[in-house]
């Protein structure tokens, strides 16, 4: 395969299920430290890897919130914790107060 400055790779496969261009097992973020259970599911720190940046001014370290609210919805939500961003507010979705759905139709 061919990976490029920015982190993409590309290798063509005769099997068309299969993406030809990608990212390399560098590229992204990874936990760092443990996950935090949560009332609606977890919350963990994600640090950033030492990979080129595709649109540049990455925030080094993000915090993954998933909340598991129905059997068919998770909803998931990275934000930065040093920094409050403004949220669009909408007027028919609510914050979710409840408890971790079970018998889950998703894995995550």
């Amino acid at each position: 395969s061919i990976c490029t400055l920015r982190g993409c790779c590309w290798s063509p496969q005769s099997d068309t299920s299969v993406p030809w261009c990608f990212f390399s097992s560098n590229y992204g973020y990874k936990v760092d430290g443990s996950t935090r259970s949560t009332q609606a599911g977890f919350e963990t720190t994600l640090t950033r890897l030492s990979s080129p940046s595709l649109f540049g001014n990455d925030i080094n370290t993000v915090l993954l919130t998933g909340q598991y609210q129905t059997p068919n919805r998770f909803r998931f939500k990275i934000t930065d914790p040093n920094a409050q961003r403004f949220e669009v507010p909408h007027e028919h979705v609510q914050s979710f107060t409840g408890s971790a759905a079970s018998n889950l139709n998703y894995k995550v």
